[in-house]
């Protein structure tokens, strides 16, 4: 639903014409627009688009816009943007491998970006992170484009595996210290609603997990609202696989709303603040920009409507009975 808008069409030097949708001068500059949801537009406006591209999944562009600094955007919908993606990142990353009391071993799930690598590879302890994304032209593109996030790449403990990560991991033997799901919201027509069911936790990521291991996935909205989307039942439904599940969540500007994460363990997932904390000193290189252990505490302390949905929540999430988000989202493939 993504939609880039000029006053009369003005080329932006990439061969791209934007379409204008107002009176001839109205904007003085480009602007990207996404539907969030029915009658919410979320608009901001753009230096310039610096790159477009088509692969044989989806199509890509790279924005240069004026709030959030380069954003990637991936059918249309934004991504990650250069500003905020470290919000993310560090959310989805290391709340599990910091719970894990020695991580060795890490599949990512999608992740094409290399920014979820570049977070894991921060940590001393891991050996192996495996990166397994469907779309290798999206990695080709992120590669020459996130400046950020080349060293991830070339450091020799990544494997880059190009495939559908969930045959992927069924085909493998080895097992994980930690599984990291960044895929695509559950979108309805989409290849990645599949990956968010009881089947796939029980049977594909519990097999895959060494003892004390964990699992994490991106969730979707978490807000006051767009929490009870696919949050919630996202939530239930990894209830009914492990004996420990944290649900948490962060404000991340680009998205315009609060974002939501699912930790969970067969192992319990109790470190206090001082803990985290202490773990993240002795084990990340360098400091992280947004996620200490307060930081973490309140992330997991959410507001009383959103623990009331979770604790009332009964739909378990399946093939048959998905929930899907309106549209706006995290857009990886998997």
């Amino acid at each position: 639903m993504g939609e880039i808008s000029c006053p009369n069409g003005i080329n932006n030097g990439n061969g791209v014409n934007g379409k204008s949708h107002t009176p001839s001068g109205y904007r003085k500059s480009c602007w990207y627009e996404e539907e969030i949801e029915e009658n919410l537009r979320w608009s901001f406006a753009l230096n310039s688009i610096l790159h477009t591209a088509a692969t044989q999944y989806q199509d890509i562009a790279l924005l240069d816009t004026k709030p959030f600094g380069k954003a990637l955007v991936i059918d249309g919908k934004l991504q990650s943007a250069e500003v905020d993606e470290f919000i993310y990142h560090e959310c989805l990353v290391h709340p599990p491998l910091l719970h894990h009391p020695n991580p060795k071993t890490v599949f990512i799930m999608g992740g094409g970006e290399g920014s979820t690598a570049r977070e894991i590879l921060r940590h001393f302890s891991v050996e192996k992170c495996v990166m397994c994304d469907i779309d290798e032209e999206v990695v080709e593109f992120c590669k020459s484009y996130l400046v950020s996030n080349r060293e991830a790449f070339c450091d020799p403990r990544l494997e880059l595996v190009i495939n559908d990560a969930r045959a992927e991991l069924i085909s493998r033997k080895e097992c994980y210290d930690v599984i990291i799901g960044d895929l695509a919201d559950p979108i309805e027509g989409g290849p990645c609603y599949k990956l968010y069911t009881k089947s796939f936790y029980e049977f594909t990521i519990k097999s895959r997990l060494n003892p004390c291991g964990i699992f994490v996935t991106q969730a979707g909205p978490a807000g006051i609202f767009s929490h009870t989307e696919v949050f919630s039942c996202i939530y239930n439904t990894l209830r009914q696989v492990f004996k420990y599940v944290v649900p948490y969540s962060a404000h991340i500007p680009s998205y315009a709303d609060t974002w939501g994460w699912i930790m969970a363990s067969d192992s319990p997932l109790l470190l206090s603040a001082e803990e985290l904390d202490l773990r993240m000193k002795q084990r990340i290189e360098g400091e992280n920009r947004y996620l200490d252990g307060k930081t973490f505490s309140s992330a997991s302390t959410l507001s009383k409507a959103v623990r009331n949905t979770l604790e009332n929540e009964t739909h378990v999430y399946t093939e048959g009975t998905a929930r899907f988000i309106y549209g706006h989202g995290k857009h990886n493939q998997e």
